[in-house]
């Protein structure tokens, strides 16, 4: 009995600790728990707390798989429920997590009716407004990443639309709500770019097969993918070798909106030294066909990297030598053109194993 209640103990200590450096979906955060029939009028949640876990506030829809909205199917893309935040409505749930640290919120979030459906994402004091004007999938669903500095041990996580339409049920649909603690990566000899094979990144859901959008920078404070940021009005793609061909390890970024989709990161380096960038250019394996072209540039250099891709997998390596002018030098991606599938959804380059090294002199005789 004595041991028993000794490895009760153990079980549940250790479910305090995981639980504030989980990697995953949120208690309920596929939302397959829902209220009960006495919480719903029709698809409408009656009550804030209604939905095991979170919550609501304003007009929220809990939503099954298969259901009709006039003509349209409401298809969702894990397991059988979501919910649909109209005008002003939001959900929330406290998190516990670790002071100082960052973590990366990852969210499916599918439009239903507006073009300029909006969602505004939370943790106090952080906010970031993720657009969803461009739907990246063919699908209609999308997965969105945005990352945050914890202030505070016991968090809020808020997902909230602050959309204006005529019809309140016109809001977007939310589905599997996950976090991951991030932990930016160091310096090393063997590279002078943080992260430069992508592997420390945002939570990617083991059951979807379409990546997972990286918001701009001016959407998100701190970037979910250490290192980097987004310079660009669109995003770039976060990719897994479980679902895409991926040069180098497990994780990759696809530039998937042509130059309005640029990854860049700002290396100390030494006037006058001369530094070797290399990295692979490839295409995802997604069916995503045509010439591409990788632009790439550090400080006042650049590089055109033409790849021929068949949709089917495959990369080449580039390298870009270069003399610094300056203490610091912005390495930047870009794909040249815009890229879509058949089906019309946008695609583009892979970029993996982004190396920079300085290059030694040899010794004069």
């Amino acid at each position: 009995m004595l041991a028993f209640a000794a490895l009760s103990l153990l079980l549940c200590a250790a479910g305090r600790v995981t639980f504030a450096f989980t990697d995953g979906l949120l208690p309920n955060g596929n939302f397959e728990y829902g209220p009960k029939p006495s919480e719903m009028k029709g698809t409408v949640v009656i009550g804030k707390n209604a939905i095991p876990n979170w919550e609501i506030s304003g007009f929220v829809e809990y939503i099954k798989s298969g259901q009709k909205q006039g003509d349209m199917l409401l298809v969702v893309p894990e397991g059988a429920f979501a919910v649909r935040l109209g005008n002003e409505a939001s959900i929330k749930q406290k998190v516990k997590v670790l002071k100082g640290m960052y973590y990366s919120i990852t969210f499916s979030a599918a439009r239903t009716c507006a073009q300029e459906e909006k969602l505004n994402v939370s943790v106090a004091p952080d906010s970031g407004v993720l657009p969803m004007q461009t739907m990246y999938s063919s699908n209609g669903w999308d997965s969105y990443a945005w990352a945050f500095q914890a202030d505070f041990d016991d968090i809020e996580v808020v997902i909230h639309n602050p959309g204006v339409e005529e019809d309140p049920a016109c809001g977007p649909l939310i589905d599997s709500i996950a976090i991951r603690a991030l932990y930016p990566p160091r310096l090393t000899n063997k590279n002078l770019l943080k992260n430069g094979d992508f592997e420390e990144g945002p939570y990617v859901f083991p059951n979807t097969s379409w990546g997972v959008l990286i918001p701009p920078n001016i959407e998100d404070d701190h970037c979910p993918l250490p290192g980097w940021m987004v310079e660009s009005l669109k995003a770039v793609k976060y990719i897994d070798s479980d679902h895409f061909a991926v040069p180098s390890g497990k994780r990759a970024v696809e530039l998937v909106a042509g130059k309005e989709s640029a990854l860049a990161q700002v290396v100390r380096t030494v006037p006058g030294k001369v530094y070797t960038l290399t990295f692979a250019v490839g295409d995802a394996s997604s069916d995503c066909q045509g010439s591409m072209v990788v632009e790439a540039f550090a400080g006042q250099d650049t590089i055109k990297v033409p790849f021929e891709s068949k949709g089917k997998g495959g990369y080449k390596r580039a390298v870009l030598r270069f003399t610094a002018v300056s203490p610091r030098t912005r390495i930047m991606f870009l794909s040249t053109f815009y890229t879509t599938r058949i089906d019309g959804s946008l695609c583009g380059p892979v970029v993996d194993d982004v190396r920079l090294l300085s290059v030694r002199r040899p010794l004069h005789m």
